[in-house]
């Protein structure tokens, strides 16, 4: 160790930055567990899902209760999903756009099967006889609209 003085240019300095899209996709295709806040009326809430995001849609899963009745009056949503190193290293991604909730039959037969098969890649139970949440019975998508993502990290 260096018996000299720090200067200011030794001392790293956190600095935010705005992430590209390619960054912002990566972030959300690594992980998997984010927050999806919705509102209705003069009421918002906001509450942790499992994810899986996929050629510019996130999918996931849900079982029947309030967040589907208040969706089914106000479809836009706000999703976040972070990487959290330290207090002063983090990137965080926010994805804003609508809710759309899939049938297994119907017009939209094929999207539910691709939803499934890209849910499965996170968990290859699911939906079947060992599912762990088998009351996540609701499959739903959100397409990213708008993609923001920003970090803050150090540097010298």
């Amino acid at each position: 160790m260096s018996d000299e003085p720090r200067t200011m240019s030794d001392t790293p300095v956190s600095t935010i930055r705005d992430l590209p899209r390619e960054e912002c996709d990566a972030l959300l295709a690594k992980n998997h567990v984010g927050r999806i806040a919705f509102s209705y009326r003069d009421h918002v809430d906001i509450e942790p899902i499992s994810f899986v995001f996929d050629d510019g849609w996130l999918y996931g899963r849900t079982g029947m209760g309030t967040k589907l009745r208040t969706l089914a009056h106000n479809r836009w949503v706000a999703f976040e999903t972070d990487e959290i190193n330290a207090m002063t290293e983090w990137r965080s991604v926010v994805v804003k756009g609508a809710l759309y909730l899939l049938e297994p039959d119907g017009a939209h037969a094929e999207t539910y099967a691709r939803a499934v098969e890209v849910l499965r890649s996170l968990n290859p139970l699911a939906f079947g006889a060992q599912d762990p949440t088998p009351e996540r019975t609701v499959v739903f998508r959100i397409h990213a609209d708008q993609v923001t993502g920003r970090s803050l990290g150090t540097h010298r």
